[in-house]
């Protein structure tokens, strides 16, 4: 069976060609730019891809226009900093030739942990990546958009690689980002918080990615990782909280004639 691969881009020159490669193989690669300025472009076009450029328009909607223009029944999404794994590219391969029994294929992602990569001792998390065009779209989630697939689901062994967090700099930047997104949605869908979450929360995530999912294996890296996740966690419901007492507006502490809080 025929596959497409398609890929969102906005300056990824550093990861493109790495991601791209692993999918070389594939009947139809499809990239959607978000016009960018430094060699994605041209890096696409050298490995003959269906380029387009459209401006971005949040994570799902952006995921699904690049679906909308794949060609083929079977598609597989790729991050512009993921890569396939040469056991993951024989799994796929092995498993179209067959002809797959699911709608759908969740992949465990092994990850870049700053300066080192995570050891496979620890409990990746899967995502789903490969499926039916026709059984599937992408959520509309501002952050995490995900493919959303009506059928069955089933595993692979193999993994893909993730290389977008580089170092603790760009991971906080990230989480600060996307917890800030994540605010908006839940706002939206008028969801509320328990400040006691903020007590407890984010300690139980720490045990959980530290321990639990063995990310001490990946020594200092691990330690490091798990307590930024920690405070992701943490950040999410510290400004959704935040949001609702500014909504509120309330005079607490503040003096007379104070400017509006924002």
């Amino acid at each position: 069976m025929k596959l497409s691969v398609f890929v969102t881009t906005f300056n990824n020159s550093r990861t493109l060609a790495a991601c791209l490669r692993s999918v070389s193989w594939a009947d139809e690669i499809v990239v959607l730019d978000s016009f960018s300025t430094d060699d994605t472009r041209e890096i696409a076009a050298q490995f003959g891809c269906a380029l387009y450029q459209h401006e971005f328009m949040g994570y799902g909607p952006q995921k699904q226009l690049a679906l909308d223009k794949t060609s083929h029944e079977w598609v597989l999404l790729l991050d512009a900093d993921e890569m396939l794994s040469q056991a993951l590219v024989t799994q796929v391969k092995h498993l179209l030739a067959e002809r797959p029994s699911a709608d759908g294929y969740e992949i465990p992602r092994q990850e870049q942990v700053f300066w080192r990569m995570a050891t496979t001792a620890v409990r990746m998390n899967y995502y789903l990546r490969l499926f039916r065009k026709s059984k599937g779209r992408i959520s509309d989630m501002p952050i995490h958009a995900a493919p959303k697939v009506e059928g069955t689901i089933a595993r692979l062994s193999a993994s893909f690689y993730h290389f977008g967090e580089t170092n603790v700099h760009t991971k906080v930047e990230k989480i600060n980002a996307y917890s800030t997104g994540l605010v908006e949605h839940k706002r939206r869908v008028r969801s509320g918080v328990n400040p006691l979450v903020l007590v407890f929360y984010p300690p139980w995530f720490f045990v959980r990615s530290y321990i639990f999912k063995r990310g001490f294996l990946n020594g200092w890296a691990g330690f490091i990782a798990s307590s930024v996740a920690a405070f992701y966690v943490f950040l999410k419901y510290a400004k959704l909280y935040e949001h609702y007492r500014l909504e509120r507006q309330d005079p607490e502490s503040m003096p007379p004639d104070s400017p509006p809080r924002t």
